[in-house]
């Protein structure tokens, strides 16, 4: 799989099938549009493409700041790669890009994907203003050769449509488990393992202190568990999200308890999973109230994951 930062970056030889998004956290609605995509494509000969945004369009027309994201770019790229798509186009969206016409940016689609379908949402809309709706796009379709498959969005068993603004909500509620069903599979993040306070060592329960992408979605604080995967390897973990009160800590930390590890993790990137919540941050009279906590926690984490 290719994936570039500009469309200037790419030029086909080979006719495509075109889908353009954000598709942030490559959620189950994603997939079943990708899947489709996919599987028209190979049955045709044609090359699949995925055209998504970085930034977010809403941190750029809204000026939101702060935890965001629910994938990085990489692990959304790396999401599609995996569904069969062939390349990834993770385009720079900016004041430039943005007043840019639909009718410009359709004919660029053309030229260099060589674009003979373009699948998208049923209220999808591309260009200043938003001017390149479904009926705009279908028009202009006629006359550069391509057709429009606008897509129905996908309901949970609740039937609310499945969107990345509602897996967000769910995740700053600490409600994982319902997230894992939107998604698909548990939230994940990945980052390096940095040097921490490493009082997790000193009460028995060393924890990798994870350095988290800053615009990444955390979940609520509290306490996890999930597996962590390192070097190919995957092992149960317990993890603490929060500013720990117990040490009157005000700076929000991510660790992880690897059960059953021995082994130098710092420098490494680790992927770590949050499959269960276990309970919501707490703060203990003491150390030795904080370490039977701890031990339940673990023990709790473990029947859960043996699942």
């Amino acid at each position: 799989m290719a994936h570039v930062t500009s469309l200037n970056d790419v030029q086909l030889e080979q006719a495509s099938l075109v889908t353009i998004g954000v598709f942030d956290g490559v959620h189950l609605g994603h997939q079943q549009l990708i899947r489709a995509l996919v599987e028209r494509a190979k049955a045709s000969g044609r090359l699949t493409v995925v055209l998504t945004f970085f930034p977010h369009p809403d941190i750029v027309l809204r000026g939101l700041t702060g935890r965001y994201y629910l994938t990085t770019p990489e692990q959304r790229a790396e999401a599609l790669h995996l569904l069969g798509v062939d390349t990834v186009i993770t385009q720079t969206f900016d004041e430039t890009f943005r007043h840019t016409s639909a009718q410009d940016y359709v004919s660029q689609l053309c030229d260099r994907l060589k674009m003979t379908e373009l699948w998208v949402g049923q209220h999808f809309a591309l260009g200043y203003e938003r001017e390149g709706d479904v009926a705009f796009l279908s028009r202009l379709g006629e006359s550069k050769g391509y057709t429009v498959h606008a897509v129905e969005l996908v309901a949970d068993a609740d039937q609310h449509v499945i969107s990345s603004t509602s897996i967000r909500g769910l995740l700053q509620e600490g409600k994982v488990e319902q997230v894992a069903g939107l998604l698909g599979r548990p939230f994940s993040i990945d980052a390096e393992v940095v040097r921490g306070d490493q009082r997790g060592r000193t009460i028995g329960f060393p924890t990798a202190n994870l350095a988290v992408w800053d615009e990444q979605v955390l979940p609520a604080y509290g306490v996890y568990a999930g597996w962590a995967t390192i070097d190919g390897a995957r092992h149960p973990a317990v993890t603490n999200i929060g500013v720990r009160p117990t040490f009157d800590s005000q700076r929000m930390a991510v660790e992880a308890h690897l059960l059953d590890f021995d082994g130098n993790l710092y420098g490494k990137v680790l992927n770590l999973s949050f499959d269960f919540r276990l309970r919501g941050e707490q703060k203990f009279e003491g150390i030795t109230a904080l370490v039977a906590q701890i031990k339940a926690d673990v023990e709790a984490g473990r029947r859960l994951l043996k699942r």
